[in-house]
């Protein structure tokens, strides 16, 4: 009988979780994502602040009652104080308002974090958040979910090689109808949904919501800075943003054009990106994933499908099943995820790791997430002045 192979041993990386209970979307999104690599496992949790749903979600997850704690901070310390034999990073599902807190407490404690977006409310709290990465030699990544998109990163690195030559313009929007029956209610906040109430949002919802994604995947994208913008906020009698306009000019005098709209009837998810360049032009819509349209200039346009051989640049050998087998979401989470694993594999194995070489949104992406809305918001409520990113650092 023929033996089996010897496999080299497998490097593990244990994760954690505050938020994300069952009743989460988005923390079983990163569960699902981070499933589909084998060297990844969940291990200890602090999923709600609620004991009977921290329990529940604890059992149904298969964590044991010694790492199944009911305070984040008791969580961070514990893990932190395991040293090798803690979780290697925590991934961070709460709402907004607490991010900040529970980052800087993990970091404190010598523990990589992935949170989700926007960081934190406060340009200064971001900063506080790079820096104490930083002089940790932490690893800090921000899940901006569409620079996971394999097709995306073909786009980047079309243009990177000069396909639709330098760029003249930008258009990107984001509209939703997930809160337009918000706006027949006549009090201006939801209790049932937190992300109409300042203190759980901050200052912008549409923008910090959706808006940042905007921002993030048109610099991941193209490379591209914004020297300053305009926007016009609509509130529509609410203490938040539900529906943006903002006009950017970038720092090489090029312009675009970005909408958000959480109000947008009939419109689900309808993140679209459109670059054009002196000899061409890419277009790339989330609800089509798969697949890009590349039109190069005086010819007719073409499809470009993940997955096919005649895509001829690294970041088409990201796909994760063949073309015609559609990814989507949580794939794109799951990319996002592969590249932090591979991080943290390294600096578990050679016990440092040159953070900035892995394709994942890190610390500063969210940070010029947070800067980002904050100008927004400014210019929205002074009559839709320009204003310089330089002035919110």
């Amino acid at each position: 009988m023929k033996k089996c192979s010897t496999f080299t041993k497998m490097t593990k990386i244990r994760y954690g979780m505050v938020g994300g209970g069952l009743d989460s979307f988005i923390g079983g999104v990163h569960r699902a994502a981070l499933s589909l690599d084998v060297r990844t496992a969940l291990t200890c949790g602090c999923f709600s602040r609620d004991e009977v749903k921290n329990n529940e979600c604890g059992e149904a997850l298969g964590i044991s009652e010694d790492n199944l704690y009911s305070d984040w901070r008791e969580m961070a310390r514990a893990e932190g104080a395991k040293g090798v034999d803690g979780i290697d990073f925590v991934c961070i599902c709460t709402p907004n308002h607490i991010h900040y807190d529970v980052c800087k407490e993990f970091l404190l404690n010598g523990i990589n974090v992935v949170c989700e977006k926007p960081l934190c409310f406060e340009i200064e709290q971001a900063k506080e958040l790079c820096a104490i990465a930083k002089e940790k030699n932490l690893l800090f990544g921000v899940t901006y979910t569409y620079s996971g998109y394999n097709m995306v990163k073909v786009m980047k690195q079309m243009i990177q090689r000069g396909d639709i030559g330098r760029i003249i313009s930008v258009n990107v929007e984001y509209p939703q109808d997930w809160l337009i029956n918000e706006l027949q209610r006549d009090d201006t906040v939801n209790p049932s949904v937190w992300r109409t109430n300042p203190k759980y949002t901050g200052i912008g919802n549409a923008v910090g919501d959706i808006g940042t994604h905007i921002e993030n995947l048109v610099h991941y994208v193209t490379g591209l800075e914004i020297n300053r913008l305009c926007a016009t906020v609509d509130r529509y009698g609410k203490q938040l943003d539900y529906n943006d306009n903002i006009l950017v000019e970038y720092t090489n005098g090029v312009h675009g054009n970005y909408w958000c709209s959480q109000v947008a009837a009939g419109r689900m998810n309808g993140l679209k990106i459109r670059i054009y360049g002196e000899n061409g032009s890419l277009e790339w819509e989330q609800h089509f994933p798969d697949y890009v349209k590349f039109t190069r200039r005086g010819e007719a346009p073409q499809t470009l499908s993940r997955g096919c051989a005649y895509l001829d640049v690294e970041a088409a050998g990201g796909s994760r099943i063949p073309a015609g087998h559609p990814e989507g979401f949580y794939c794109a989470f799951a990319n996002i995820y592969r590249n932090v694993v591979n991080a943290l594999v390294e600096k578990k194995e050679t016990g440092k790791a040159d953070f900035d070489k892995y394709d994942f949104p890190k610390a500063e992406d969210g940070l010029g997430g947070v800067r980002f809305v904050h100008a927004v918001i400014y210019s929205g409520d002074h009559d839709s002045c320009w204003v310089k990113m330089s002035d919110f650092e």
